[in-house]
């Protein structure tokens, strides 16, 4: 899936991975596509909610050896 922006949020643990996906989207514009690279598990869960509670799309959630890959369109 193509995307516009990269953040790896690799060793870092809640709640710093969607504080940090947070920054990255508020210097995007809409519609773009933010790729987020996470090895926290709970990042699985957080992302859904931050993208339920701030209206951006999680277009898609998948994990690649290990790590938990996140595309995230802004609204």
């Amino acid at each position: 899936m193509k995307f516009d922006k990269e953040f790896d949020a690799s060793g870092m643990s809640c709640p710093l991975p969607i504080v940090k996906t947070k920054k990255a989207l508020a210097d995007m514009e809409s519609g773009q596509v933010l790729r987020v690279i996470a090895t926290d598990c709970g990042a699985v869960k957080d992302m859904q909610a931050f993208a339920d509670q701030t209206g951006h799309t999680l277009l898609s959630n998948t994990e690649e050896g290990g790590k938990y890959v996140f595309m995230m369109k802004k609204k």
